[in-house]
Parts: C-alpha cells; sequence; structure tokens
C-alpha cells in the first residue's frame, strides 16, 4: 500500500539521513519515478523533504525533522537487533513485516543509540539450521497458527516417525515453538501435553469448540517439561566403542546428543604414546536399541562397536548385506549397460 511506502520512506529517510532514489527503488521493490512520486506526496503533506542533485545526491529530510523516543539503553537498542530463526518469520508470513518493524525501531531508537544498533544487525547473524541438516521441508504454520490465535481447538491428521498411516488427533493447542530449524505444536489430548512435529501433520482443520486449557498452565513452562521428558527418558541400550582420532570430531558432532559423557584415550594407546595422544579413543552411547548401531557403519574402519555382542551382530549383519550387494572389489556391476 501507498501509505505503508510513505512511512517506509520516511523511516528509512530519518535513519539513514541521506539516501540515493534508487537505494530507495530498490529496498522497496519500485521504480525510481514511483519514488519520486512519493517524495512529491511527503512534500505536500507537509513533510520537510528534499532531493539534492549530483553524483553525491539523494533524497533527504531538513535537519532536526525526526521521531525521537526515550528510555532504551545502549545494550536493550541491540538486543532487539540481534534476531534470530529468520525463517520462522517466514514461515508465518511475518518476513516482510520484520523488516519494517526494523525500520520503524531503527527510525524511533535515541540517535546515539543508532549507530550501536545498525552495528549489531551488519555483525550479528543467527542461523537456527544445522550443518548438513539437508533441505528443510517447507511447513505452512497458518492453520495452527489460526488455532493459537483465536483459541480453538484442532483436527489433526499426523504421521508418527517410522510409520506411513496418519492418525486423528482432536487436540488443544498452547502455541507453536521452533527449535533449531524445527517447528513443533504444543498440546493437550486429552487432558495430556504432547508435542507434534509440525512437518508431519497432514491436514490440520479448525473446529468450532473453543479450546480447553489447563488452568496456570503456560507455553513455557509446558514445553520445558516436554523438553525434559525427551532429554531424561530411560535409555534403551549403551553401546560401548573406540574411534580413531582422525574422525573424532566427526564422530563428537554427529553423535554428540547420544554421548553419556568425553570420550577418553584408550590406556594401552596412552602407554605407548609420549604425549598421552594415542589413535583410538574410546566413548559410550546412549541409544534407543541395537539397530541404531547400523548408522556407525559410516565410518567405515575408522570406529569398532566393542559392547554390546548384540549390536556388533547387527553390524556384521548390515556388512555382510552391503558386501552380498557390490561383491569383491572389482567385481563387474549386476545391472546392464556402463
Amino acid at each position: 500500500m501507498k501509505s505503508d511506502r510513505l512511512l517506509s520512506i520516511l523511516l528509512l529517510l530519518q535513519t539513514r539521513g541521506l539516501v540515493p532514489a534508487t537505494e530507495l527503488a530498490e529496498r522497496l521493490e519500485v521504480s525510481v519515478r514511483t519514488i519520486y512520486r512519493d517524495i512529491e506526496a511527503l512534500s505536500a503533506s507537509g513533510v520537510p523533504v528534499y532531493a539534492e542533485r549530483g553524483r553525491r545526491g539523494g533524497i533527504t529530510l531538513l535537519p532536526g525533522f525526526r521521531t525521537d523516543v526515550t528510555g532504551l539503553t545502549t545494550d536493550e537498542a541491540r538486543a532487539l537487533f540481534v534476531l534470530a530463526a529468520r525463517g520462522a518469520h517466514a514461515a508465518l508470513g511475518l518476513d516482510v513485516a520484520l523488516g519494517s518493524a526494523l525500520r520503524k525501531v531503527m527510525a524511533a531508537l535515541p540517535a546515539p543509540h543508532r549507530p550501536a544498533a545498525e552495528l549489531t544487525s551488519r555483525r550479528i547473524l543467527v542461523d537456527p539450521v544445522r550443518w548438513m541438516s539437508g533441505p528443510q521441508p517447507v511447513v505452512d504454520v497458518a492453520e495452527l497458527h489460526d488455532a493459537v490465535f483465536t483459541d480453538r481447538r484442532l483436527r489433526l491428521s499426523y504421521r508418527h516417525s517410522g510409520t506411513q498411516t496418519p492418525r486423528a488427533y482432536l487436540v488443544d493447542p498452547y502455541g507453536l515453538v521452533v527449535k533449531a530449524g524445527v517447528w513443533y505444536l504444543v498440546a493437550d489430548r486429552d487432558g495430556v501435553p504432547r508435542l507434534f512435529r509440525v512437518d508431519r501433520v497432514q491436514r490440520a482443520a479448525l473446529t468450532d469448540d473453543p479450546v480447553v486449557r489447563r488452568p496456570g498452565v503456560e507455553l513455557a513452562d509446558l514445553w520445558d517439561a516436554l523438553c525434559k521428558q525427551v532429554e531424561e527418558r530411560p535409555d534403551g541400550v549403551r553401546l560401548r566403542v573406540r574411534v580413531h582420532r582422525s574422525r573424532l570430531d566427526l564422530f563428537v558432532r554427529l553423535h554428540a546428543g547420544a554421548l553419556t559423557g568425553e570420550p577418553w584415550p584408550e590406556e594401552q594407546e596412552e602407554r605407548a604414546s609420549a604425549e598421552g595422544q594415542g589413535e583410538w579413543v574410546r566413548a559410550e552411547l546412549a541409544v534407543d536399541s541395537v539397530e541404531w548401531a547400523r548408522s556407525l557403519l559410516a565410518f567405515g574402519p575408522n570406529l569398532e562397536v566393542l559392547s554390546p555382542p548384540e549390536a556388533r551382530a547387527v553390524l556384521a549383519r548390515h556388512a555382510a548385506a552391503v558386501v552380498a550387494l557390490y561383491g569383491e572389489a572389482g567385481a563387474e556391476p549386476g545391472a546392464e549397460g556402463g
């Protein structure tokens, strides 16, 4: 809308002082001719705005014309511009609104605090997505967002991990949480708190029934309790492994959540090395089942599972299946063609 664009121009000029018309056009995704028409509209409404000609010219305001608010400290101003989870704003349809809001906040900041806030936005970036996590699924949270803010019950068609057939649930939503780039719906089902990964929601439909929440229960408290349940659930199996030091960093990075403690050097290797840095280290992993051990095959001969024997049997079985698939080294592939 034109009114929003005029306000954005005004706020940008208050923040920057002198801005080329081409930059204003690029930021607001309009033509330079439209920017000059907007400047004329601002001037006609009493805003003291004018254009400076020349190579270093641009659009500017008369000195002293600006909106100012007090009460914010420098640290408070900087904190406003350390914004995490850009993808979260996009999923909620608020990425454009975020940019507009930041321009308004910057223009309203007391002049002494603006340089620190602007520098923070240029020097600090928070990316919530893990390394090598692969492309994130497109998540539509619109229906869930409506349920959360209109306080209505939801009917979900939800596919649990490891299953193909979705199940139907009637839930009372408390709110949405984004953790490490993954969206979750926090809701009660029959009065019991549950976590639902949004990317596993097949369908979501609002009902006409008002939400039923437990008195005094807030989203933040419920999230903390659910996180503890996930993190403190009983461990099914403890795997004892030995890892070659050349792959230790990768091993720790990939499986930090399953490690029961810091890896330690093998005693005999430590004695054999004057520096106490043997080639192999040992570690213990807490996992759901022995079948989980097959994921460690990716480390090849640089990792050995020492116990339990059932986990070694799982690895042996899957390794044998790989050998059977590819045959001996140098064997021709079974498929026809090159």
